[in-house]
């Protein structure tokens, strides 16, 4: 899927960004544990809608890693999901996603351009 903003700007599916970025950060995540780097964990699709950039208690997320924990903790605790989220076996205790947050909030485990594509409005539409 391609998005186009109103502005006629494109880009990649957040749908194919997050899959990527997802397996990425599975790797690293439980390969510090027990896995090791080059062991493929699984992946996930997790949609960042409005709904993810507002925590449960109301207040404005700032970072792409917030938004990407909320996401998580609407799938697994609240119930509240995006058409295109899917489930994962890693985060679902509150733990898991503060360890999370706390690895895509250091350095180079998103990119620059994360946040801003995460912030804009998008209109999308599958294109053949």
């Amino acid at each position: 899927m391609v998005l186009i903003n109103g502005n006629g700007q494109w880009g990649l599916s957040m749908n194919r960004f997050f899959r990527i970025v997802s397996a990425g950060v599975l790797t690293v995540l439980v390969g510090a544990t027990a896995a090791t780097a080059d062991e493929y964990l699984g992946s996930y699709v997790a949609r960042i809608s409005e709904q993810d950039h507002q925590a449960s208690d109301g207040y404005a997320l700032d970072t792409a890693a917030q938004m990407v924990r909320q996401d998580r903790a609407n799938w697994h605790k609240f119930g509240n999901t995006d058409s295109e989220d899917e489930n994962d076996p890693w985060f679902r205790t509150n733990q898991q996603r503060a360890r999370f947050e706390k690895l895509l909030g250091q350095g180079g485990a998103i990119s620059a351009a994360t946040p801003t594509a995460m912030s804009r409005r998008f209109r999308s539409w599958r294109l053949a």
